[in-house]
């Protein structure tokens, strides 16, 4: 069976679509469309369903790629070796969140640059589109607030976040006992700081914590956890924040939690690969190294 024919099929598997598999392989759609189905004379099933958007597998498809996909990858690896021999360096190409990859993930991986590791790092806050890049094979690992379907992609439990909701000591003044009596009014009174217009962190919490969606809107949102924090420090408004972001401007009295629930609202992050990839040296260092030191986190 011809390797380019199978390097184009396991990219349209991952890519979901003959035109982005196109765009990846540096080749044209009628190309690629053209291997594909030279590859289904060959093995006489069809290994796609066309859709209106994209491409389907069908079960000889997925069970081709869930064959052939991590031998691929292994090929890769070691032409990338033999590239890297002289110099000793190979690169990892890592993507996740940007304040919990910068914060955690990159000072943790930082010692492995000492082996020969070099590190590439790719900021997403939307976890589909993360995904989507590893399946595409733009990133080697990932880390993600949800767990992918499927076989083609691996997840392992990484760590939790313990999500905190805090305010500027100045408001907390003002506010007094009434969070302690009825939390869900702290929203009536002070201005929300956000990531979202949709108030994805508020409104995990309030669901989590008073079972009820907030109802308020946001008075300044950015697009960056850290810059909600330094908003919310300065008195803009109350923000819900992980507590590892936001833990040191706890203990230095820069802002204060407003409520103490016996159960906290949690998140949970995952490493993921392509599966078969964690045979692959650079790859299950680092999946090694960041799974021992969330152990502390």
């Amino acid at each position: 069976m011809d390797l380019a024919l199978l390097r184009t099929f396991v990219t349209v598997h991952r890519a979901g679509s003959f035109t982005r598999a196109a765009a990846l392989l540096g080749l044209s759609q009628p190309a690629v469309t053209g291997q594909i189905r030279t590859l289904e004379r060959q093995l006489g099933r069809p290994l796609f369903l066309r859709q209106a958007r994209g491409v389907t597998p069908t079960t000889i498809g997925d069970e081709l790629a869930h064959r052939a996909a991590p031998h691929l990858d292994a090929l890769v690896e070691i032409a990338e070796t033999g590239l890297d021999e002289e110099s000793g360096v190979r690169t990892l190409h890592l993507a996740g969140p940007p304040e919990f990859t910068s914060l955690r993930a990159l000072p943790a991986l930082t010692p492995l640059t000492a082996q020969g590791l070099a590190l590439r790092a790719s900021f997403f806050a939307d976890t589909e589109e993360t995904l989507e890049g590893l399946a595409a094979g733009h990133h080697d690992l990932a880390i993600t607030t949800a767990r992918p379907r499927g076989g083609l992609l691996t997840a392992t439990p990484l760590c939790d976040e313990e999500h905190v909701l805090i305010a500027a000591p100045r408001w907390a003044a003002r506010l007094g006992h009434t969070v302690l009596r009825e939390g869900q009014v702290v929203l009536e009174q002070l201005p929300v700081v956000e990531v979202h217009e949709s108030l994805p962190l508020v409104s995990r919490y309030w669901a989590t914590v008073f079972d009820s969606r907030p109802a308020a809107a946001g008075t300044v949102i950015v697009p960056d956890l850290r810059a909600v924090l330094e908003c919310a420090a300065a008195g803009a408004g109350l923000a819900v924040l992980p507590r590892y972001l936001c833990e040191s401007a706890l203990e230095r009295g820069e802002v204060v939690a407003l409520l103490d629930p016996p159960v906290p609202p949690l998140r949970t992050y995952f490493l993921v690969v392509r599966t078969g990839t964690l045979a692959l040296s650079p790859i299950a260092r680092a999946h090694e190294w960041l799974l021992r030191a969330a152990v502390g986190w």
